[in-house]
């Protein structure tokens, strides 16, 4: 997808709620590179950081093959450090293909690796309906000593320096800005097929952050 600033990829419905919309067009990016689908990223970045506390957000997610909304978070120091070292929560994400299941998971350095190279343990669980016929709360509890996921106030996950795989780094301890998004195929998504209907949209009813 290529993500675009347009009224039409991201707005507000007129009922309290933000809308992220993708669409089945073609279009070139600010990269010059032109795809088959536009959607939006909403980012906190130089506007919005904290560290440590409890942050969520209520949402209604997309459903379809090749869909991928996202609610996460990244360190700050991202410009600087690059990625996976400035850190990433994924507070929630889901597969469009995977209707009923929520993926929550966090990104680090293994310990002298190459800049590219990153753990990724995580949790998921599983709703009893299509996360996409309703609103949904998915949060995580930040704290010095560990990050803690749930779902609709239900811990699923949890993760400690100690749990890490061995020669990892823990990266937490900095402030993380965040972030919304709908993406558009990708390796781990896959790409739309024959089913998937456009335009499709992830509302966001509210986004909280608790210190």
């Amino acid at each position: 997808q290529s993500y675009t600033s347009r009224v039409a990829n991201s707005h507000q419905d007129g009922r309290g709620h933000l809308v992220i919309a993708t669409r089945a067009e073609r279009f070139t990016g600010a990269d010059s590179i032109t795809r088959n689908h536009t959607s939006a990223r909403i980012s906190t970045m130089g506007r919005f950081s904290f560290r440590y506390g409890t942050f969520e957000a209520r949402l209604r997610t997309p459903a379809g093959q090749g869909l991928w909304p996202a609610f996460w978070a990244l360190g700050t120091d991202i410009d600087r450090s690059g990625w996976p070292r400035c850190g990433e929560i994924d507070v929630m994400e889901n597969l469009g293909q995977e209707p009923r299941k929520v993926y929550g998971t966090i990104h680090g350095p293994k310990s002298g690796g190459e800049a590219q190279e990153d753990y990724k343990p995580g949790f998921s669980v599983a709703n009893t309906s299509p996360l996409s016929q309703g609103f949904h709360t998915y949060g995580v509890r930040w704290l010095p000593g560990g990050i803690e996921f749930f779902f609709d106030g239900r811990r699923y996950g949890a993760m400690t320096p100690a749990d890490l795989p061995p020669g990892s780094r823990w990266v937490f301890d900095h402030p993380f800005y965040l972030v919304l998004n709908v993406a558009v195929g990708g390796r781990w998504a896959g790409s739309p097929d024959a089913t998937t209907t456009f335009p499709q949209a992830m509302y966001v009813d509210h986004v909280r952050v608790y210190q």
